[in-house]
């Protein structure tokens, strides 16, 4: 689908089934947690005790309580385009006020982030940057509200994941900007952030196989080999560098 234009933002408007679906059980404990807890674990770079988390395209607010329970923040900001979301988000952010105090939503565009520069010690990019027009504007985005080595958590869908049939039938993204795990991490790289082996993972998850949900290998019938398969999902724990 090609992108919408609205207030000179952009954008590919989601299905309704897709903002439905940012509210189940399945989005929260099978995507955002695991994409959550894959992160930490890629991280290697100090952090503050108590970061500021920008959370971009934050969506309807599922992942404010997860990221205040893996990293203590001592505040968030969750910023989406869509306001409806945004409206739902305020409700989330309201409930986990016992773990952060200052949770703060802003109508914003990832392009332009309504933030000043060096504000933040994490940028939280989960599932988003798939939905982006204009992605190098974006994570140069991430990079000027970073603080110098503050860190770009990303976890994305590969074009193979959001090319493949039933994605298609049941969401909308702008299809000329998808990218492969390398094209992801490459497009990092040259966007000024630092990382190694080791602040990648590349999970292959059973949702993110649309060909058969992953039915073929609880079966025993197939055993998919890194290097030898199209990877659906990659995450990235990256430095912004100097």
């Amino acid at each position: 689908m090609s992108p919408s234009q609205t207030s000179s933002v952009p954008f590919v408007p989601e299905t309704a089934f897709g903002i439905w679906f940012l509210r189940t059980h399945t989005w929260e404990h099978h995507v955002l947690r695991v994409a959550i807890n894959d992160l930490k674990r890629l991280i290697d770079t100090p952090l503050p005790a108590a970061p500021v988390i920008v959370d971009v395209g934050c969506g309807q607010g599922i992942s404010f309580r997860l990221l205040a329970d893996a990293f203590e923040p001592r505040r968030i900001v969750g910023i989406d385009y869509h306001e409806p979301s945004l409206a739902l988000a305020a409700n989330a952010a309201n409930s986990c006020r016992d773990k952060v105090a200052d949770i703060e939503l802003l109508h914003g565009d990832c392009a332009a982030l309504p933030l000043p520069d060096a504000s933040a010690d994490i940028v939280f990019c989960h599932q988003t940057f798939h939905h982006l027009v204009e992605q190098d504007r974006a994570l140069a985005e991430f990079r000027r509200v970073l603080k110098p080595g503050g860190v770009l958590l990303f976890a994305e869908s590969t074009d193979a994941y959001i090319r493949s049939w039933v994605i298609r039938l049941l969401f909308r993204h702008p299809m000329h900007v998808q990218k492969s795990a390398d094209g992801y991490l490459d497009m990092i790289r040259g966007g000024g952030f630092s990382f190694t082996e080791r602040n990648v993972s590349l999970p292959y998850l059973w949702w993110s196989r649309a060909k058969d949900f992953g039915l073929l290998e609880r079966l025993g019938l197939y055993r998919p080999q890194p290097g030898k398969r199209r990877e659906t999902l990659v995450n990235v724990a990256a430095v912004k560098t100097a």
